[in-house]
């Protein structure tokens, strides 16, 4: 079997702006996972793998790797947004006021801020969204507002 099936997504005329979705499941974040992703992605900042160098640090102690923190954010929203998205045509205003560290829990929300259809392509439409990770203790850790490309419901018949 291939491509979507139905309840496999939304489609453009599924977005209303100002609809909010609240992502579940949470992401704990393990030790293994962040030296992982680091090591994976050839960062080689020893604040992300290195104990007794992050212990010497500002955090004293490990932080998780902030490109691992936004693929968890924006894996948990595919679900809600993206699942049946065509491209994603970007990422914007990508902020961090908060560190994340082994053993937060990450949880994620997101806004509908604008939809249209689209100009070049008949039968899909853009929708923009901003979307908000937490951890645990409901700090925010990282915003951003990110832009994809899905199709517009098939007629039936």
């Amino acid at each position: 079997m291939s491509g979507a099936r139905d309840g496999d997504g939304r489609y453009y005329d599924d977005f209303a702006v100002g609809d909010v979705y609240e992502h579940w499941p949470g992401r704990t974040i393990n030790e293994a996972d962040n030296t992982w992703f680091t090591l994976l992605t050839m960062n080689t900042h020893p604040a992300h793998f290195d104990a007794e160098y992050a212990a010497g640090t500002e955090f004293g102690r490990l932080l998780v790797n902030s490109c691992l923190t936004l693929s968890i954010v924006t894996g948990m929203t595919v679900r809600d947004t993206s699942q049946r998205a065509i491209a994603n045509l970007g990422w914007t205003d990508i902020k961090m006021p908060a560190p994340v560290f082994v053993g937060d829990t990450l949880y994620a929300s997101s806004e509908i801020l604008e939809k249209r259809e689209s100009k070049s392509r008949p039968h899909q439409g853009i929708v923009r969204f901003a979307t908000t990770g937490r951890k645990q203790d409901d700090t925010v850790v990282m915003t951003y507002e990110r832009t994809i490309l899905v199709p517009i419901r098939p007629q039936e018949g």
